[in-house]
């Protein structure tokens, strides 16, 4: 589990909007997050992170490997497709 600073878990803040459809009314609640809260939103952070990463990769890989073939990325499609 990952150790929480005293600084987020005091400044990490979630708003929930309750909707009364029988009333038709709104509210927003904001409230401090628990502690199981802030460890997914962390987690969620890190696999957001990790995935950007990965894309950021596949991208770079495949700029190098058209610039290696010394074609466009239209002309990789044209022969693949």
């Amino acid at each position: 589990m990952l150790e929480l600073s005293s600084y987020m878990e005091r400044k990490m803040k979630i708003k929930e909007k309750i909707v009364d459809t029988i009333n038709n009314t709104e509210k927003i609640i904001e409230r401090d997050m628990t502690d199981e809260e802030i460890v997914q939103y962390q987690a969620n952070q890190a696999a957001k992170a990790e995935r950007q990463a990965n894309a950021q990769a596949q991208a770079e890989a495949k700029a190098a490997l058209l610039e290696r073939l010394g074609i466009t990325e239209e002309e990789a499609k044209l022969l693949l497709g």
